[in-house]
């Protein structure tokens, strides 16, 4: 998985880019379908704002989490992602079961009828 990490007004060195990237091997574990995902950290006004954005089932899935402590706003930002992540495939894996169709009464004998039930 490929990981674009932006940053506006905050240092990254290479242990948190690689910690960030661990991170994330959790979640590409449970999600292999995941190509890329974009992150942007920001600082203003003393405060870590995390961005995460990722495409799953044709879908944008995106999180956004707030700290005074860059670290723990990348695991929130995480962790929203992943709850995101489980709801959209919660959504596909509910897509794929057939769904009843709703008739009018008048119509609904009919199809009764031609059912041949046995």
């Amino acid at each position: 998985m490929k990981i674009n990490i932006q940053n506006h007004h905050v240092s990254l060195g290479d242990e948190t880019r690689t910690d960030i990237e661990s991170k994330f091997s959790k979640i590409v574990s449970h999600f292999p379908d995941l190509v890329s995902s974009d992150i942007i950290i920001t600082k203003e006004h003393n405060q870590h704002r995390v961005e995460v954005f990722t495409n799953y089932g044709g879908v944008r899935v995106s999180a956004k989490a707030t700290e005074s402590v860059m670290y723990p706003a990348i695991a929130a930002a995480l962790k929203k992602l992943e709850t995101g992540l489980h709801n959209r495939k919660g959504q596909l894996k509910a897509d794929l079961h057939a769904k009843p169709t709703s008739t009018k009464p008048e119509i609904a004998s009919d199809i009764i009828q031609e059912m041949k039930l046995v």
